[in-house]
């Protein structure tokens, strides 16, 4: 809908004041200051070292670091949603600049994704190209908005200087082990040396001495240990968009989170991170981080740790391993179900049907091999949500083979189900029907026995045959849970739980499980690792190659940018989106010459043929590190000068992990972006590249900006700027159409950009409306009707320093001595609450109290004093710097406003002399006095009771308790 203010672009008439501050003039007047603070390098922040050393009296000031998340350089440009959170950092670094800091508040791209990629395959245009254009597009908006960033230290994650160091954080984590008992990373050539000289036995190769092992055998064996690995296991594929996906990039309803294509479960061999190792730090860590409790129990909630216990089931000679929380229940366990995609699977699956096999079990197949076959394929196609949502058909199918259960010895039936998934625990369950919902609905579909093991406290007793439903209580007793235990899984020895509450019989399990070697007592996590790898051209490529023998060797240092090659198909093999029977083709893949070398890698080999890695790693891999670059983002000989990181990120007091001071940014990316991020930082911490355990101390989610999004009947929506509005109905060309108000975007035809915005009111007006519309952590609803109100304030202070007419100063020369008490008292209100305001990052408030300032020196009429509105004028700099410099120059100052005092309020002007204290009698306000705020509850109590309302609201009454809260409540209760 049109929102345009005539007053705000119509012509100024001839007779109007010539140097009145206009559009016109905002725009003169905004765009010499940039060029200005551009020229002088105002905003540099200098390093205690290096190339961006600098002043050594702002190195020696308490630094701060202050960050926005990247953003990603989209071919629309920016709307006026997209600044919120830049401008909201920039008032507050130009605050903290103005408060005696050192700030370090710069911008860079995160270039890397599948936005260009989709956008090169439809053009032809190299991604390069068009994100590089994309870039300088939005540098241009962002510098209309007079952004202080520091600009030496910007730069994109496309960047070969930049992605050097990417591809080398990548082998610091594909070189090193998570030791459990020092809980850190460690080089893997520590571990190595524990296999070479007989420390730590070699897994899985019992008796073998480490030389004796082959070079594919070493490498197996490390993989197993390696923070990054390459591992045949269950991944997200998605065919319509030719790449696997991470868990966080699918949604709930198992589709891609972007382009909404169905994800299916299939195996290749990918890239991984073994984030699991950090599960325990990434939880402990966020207590002492200034994070909002919202995306702490996200990522808690996405860590998901549980207490149980790991249980052993032999069978054939070896053993199925399942987490439980509920160990107490074990003698319940009737049957097993293992994922479909469970490894183990294929080799417990005899070749035909064990005698007596029940027919419900089978599916109606011949074989096993055939029944397993059939329902895999089945259950590839549904999501992980829909596989666990809580429906009451349950499908399934028997393997053909028993396990057995290790308290009591029983043979209980193995099924793969697809309620089960290969992503919690071990992928395997024991299935405990009494208590378990999805358990006793499998056991019904398929007649399995239901044993009651916990004695229900809700009158259906103890024979199952009965219940409509599974009975779980940890406020119950154990029953029908004694045994002699399994030869073959616990030595024989035999357990009672019978009668002990639910807690007791856990830790009694437990214990027993752990000294008859049938398992232990653990923690499981609901965090999975993360998977690195992605069937795309735009993104950073692995420095990892194969040998003959498909072994991984990391490319040495020197070799580093390993930089993306041309190619002339941009796009993966895409296929049919519900062909889940496909298999990644990427477009590195097809670059022979690139693919194909020989390398000597410094390994004593010397040159031998390999073939390089042709996946290219997430977009979210630039992201886990950039506030490091920032630092030092010159240094091609380290990742980060240490001295450096150590200022602006290490530990001190308040922030125990170190870390970015603050970091604003959407909430969007709590499981994404925010962990990764913690996940690298604690690798390099523990490898001693970095002194700050933490990327991040204190994070700040702001609001959104909303817009009104139209819809014809179709549908589908329509330009907002072209509907009209009559009788509180809305039309586009003659049409009705329906209003929501929703998220501003190109897509919805209701975004409005910050160009628009400057170039009729100025950036200095966007940027007063932006962070005056509301709680910067609330979203709000644009109305570029609304924005002319700010205009206005600045027209208003402009006119209380300037003269409209002569473009002359308008200030009067006069003593504070003999400035009036109440505009002093406003003015150190003022400055007082404008500095806490802006402390606290409550910028509409502190807009607020600029404009009482501002209002009650236009109404007091006169000449401003001139040290008042110098004082205006720092108020107003950090959220209108461009106006401010202007005045401040006007003023007589030679320096420039950002890195002037912000001022002090007198204390003496700030206290009221008077309060306004409320009398009620009876809960009903009677009269107001004006009271000291220093007077007593005694003093208090007299002055209410003495005022002549009061005494005739009691009419004579007597008194039976008088509540004095001094100095703004007196409450009386008659007799």
């Amino acid at each position: 809908m049109s929102e345009t203010n005539p007053a705000a672009t119509a012509p100024v008439s001839a007779d109007a004041a010539p140097h009145r501050y206009t559009a016109a003039m905002a725009a003169e007047i905004e765009a010499r200051w940039q060029d200005f603070w551009d020229a002088e390098g105002t905003y540099a922040a200098p390093n205690p070292k290096g190339d961006l050393a600098g002043d050594p009296e702002l190195v020696a000031r308490p630094k701060k670091f202050i960050m926005d998340m990247f953003p990603y350089p989209s071919g629309a440009g920016l709307h006026v949603g997209h600044p919120l959170g830049y401008i909201a950092t920039d008032v507050f670094a130009r605050f903290q600049r103005m408060t005696g800091h050192n700030v370090l508040h710069t911008l860079g791209f995160d270039a890397f994704g599948l936005p260009a990629e989709q956008y090169a395959v439809q053009t032809g245009t190299h991604p390069r190209v068009s994100t590089e254009a994309n870039m300088e597009n939005m540098k241009s908006q962002l510098r209309r908005l007079g952004l202080g960033h520091d600009k030496r230290r910007s730069f994109a994650t496309i960047d070969p200087e930049y992605y050097k160091w990417t591809q080398w954080i990548f082998l610091q984590i594909f070189n090193s082990w998570y030791d459990d008992e020092a809980k850190k990373a460690r080089p893997i050539t520590e571990l190595v040396a524990q296999f070479e000289s007989g420390e730590r036995e070699v897994p899985g190769h019992a008796g073998r001495a480490w030389s004796s092992l082959t070079g594919a055998e070493r490498a197996d064996v490390l993989g197993e240990y390696r923070l990054a690995y390459a591992s045949d296991a269950p991944v997200n594929w998605c065919p319509g968009l030719g790449t696997v996906l991470a868990n966080e990039e699918v949604t709930a309803d198992g589709r891609s989170e972007r382009g909404n294509f169905p994800v299916f479960k299939s195996k290749l061999r990918q890239w991984n991170m073994r984030i699991t190792a950090y599960a325990d730090r990434l939880l402990d860590d966020l207590d002492q981080l200034d994070w909002p409790e919202a995306i702490k129990l996200q990522q808690r909630n996405w860590i998901g740790r549980s207490e149980g216990a790991r249980v052993d089931f032999p069978i054939d000679g070896e053993r199925i391993t399942v987490f439980t929380t509920r160990p107490d229940t074990l003698f319940g366990a009737t049957y097993m179900v293992l994922a479909p995609e469970h490894p183990l699977v294929e080799k417990f699956t005899p070749d035909a049907w064990p005698e007596g096999t029940h027919d419900a079990w089978t599916g109606g197949h011949a074989t096993p091999a055939e029944a397993v076959a059939a329902y895999r394929a089945q259950a590839a196609s549904k999501s992980d949500v829909e596989r666990q949502a809580e429906a009451k058909d349950k499908t399934g199918v028997f393997i053909g083979a028993y396990a057995t259960n290790p308290v009591n010895g029983e043979q209980v039936p193995v099924f793969i189900a697809d309620y089960v998934l290969m992503g919690y625990g071990t992928g395997a369950i024991m299935a405990v029907p009494a208590g378990d919902q999805r358990d006793f609905e499998f056991a019904r579909a398929f007649e399995l026995p239901i044993r009651c093991i916990v004695e229900p406290t809700d009158g259906r007793g103890t024979d199952t045959s009965t219940w409509e439903d599974a009975f779980a209580s940890y406020d119950a007793k154990i029953i029908n849970s004694s045994g002699t235990g399994s030869s073959s899984g616990s030595s024989g020895e035999g357990v009672t739980l019978d009668g002990l509450p639910v807690v007791e019989a856990k830790e009694r399990i437990t214990e027993w499980l752990e000294r008859t070697g049938a398992g232990a007592g653990t923690v499981n996590f609901r965090l999975r690792d993360w998977l690195f790898s992605r069937q795309r051209y735009w993104g950073e490529p692995f420095p990892i190659v194969y040998d003959e023998d498909g072994t991984a060797h990391p490319l040495p240092a020197s070799m580093l940018p390993l930089e993306l090659p041309e190619v002339e198909d941009y796009s993966p093999r895409t296929f049919d989106p519900d062909d889940a029977d496909t298999e990644p083709e990427t477009p590195l893949s097809r670059n022979e010459d690139w693919v194909n070398v020989t390398l000597d890698l410094g390994d004593g080999r010397g040159p031998r043929k390999y073939r390089r890695e042709t996946n290219t790693m997430p977009n979210w891999a630039g992201s886990c590190w950039y506030e490091l670059r920032y630092l030092d983002p010159h240094n091609s000989e380290q990742l980060v000068d240490p001295e450096i990181e150590q200022y602006w990120m290490g530990p001190r007091e308040g922030l125990p992990h170190g870390g970015v001071d603050l970091y604003v940014g959407g909430a969007e990316h709590a499981v994404l972006h925010l962990l990764y991020a913690r996940f690298w930082s604690k690798v390099l911490f523990d490898l001693g590249h970095v002194s700050s355990a933490e990327p991040f101390h204190k994070l700040f989610n702001q609001g959104m900006i909303q817009a009104y999004v139209y819809r014809d009947s179709r549908g589908i929506a329509v330009p907002a700027a072209e509907v009209e509005e009559r009788d509180g109905a809305y039309y586009y060309r003659g049409e009705k159409v329906s209003r929501l108000l929703g998220k501003m975007g190109k897509s919805l035809k209701n975004a409005v950009t910050p160009d628009e915005i400057c170039a009729e009111y100025g950036a200095d007006t966007l940027r007063l409306y932006e962070m005056a519309m509301g709680p910067l952590d609330v979203s709000r609803p644009w109305d570029t009707r609304a924005v002319v109100g700010q205009f206005r304030l600045l027209q208003r202070l402009w006119r209380n320093v300037v003269d409209e007419n002569t473009g002359e100063l308008s200030v009067a020369d006069v003593a504070e001595a003999d400035i009036d008490a109440g505009t002093l008292r406003a003015l150190h209100k003022a400055v007082d609450g404008v500095r806490q305001d802006l402390e606290g990052m409550r910028f509409n408030t502190a807009i607020a109290k600029v404009t009482e300032l501002n209002n009650h020196l236009t109404k007091a009429g006169g000449p401003v004093p001139r040290s008042v509105a110098e004082r205006l004028v720092l108020l107003v700099a950090p959220l209108a710097p461009h106006v401010a410099e202007e005045l401040w120059r006007k003023l007589g100052h030679a320096s420039s406003v950002v890195h002037e005092d912000f001022p002090v309020a007198d204390p003496a002007y700030v206290v009221d002399e008077t309060v306004t204290c409320v009398v009620q009698i009876k809960g009903k306000v009677k009269a107001r006095l004006e009271v000291a705020p220093s007077i007593s509850d005694d003093d208090l109590e007299k002055a209410a009771l003495a005022d002549e309302k009061v005494v005739a609201a009691l009419g004579g009454a007597g008194i039976r308790k008088v509540i004095v809260r001094a100095p703004k409540l007196v409450n009386i209760v008659p007799a």
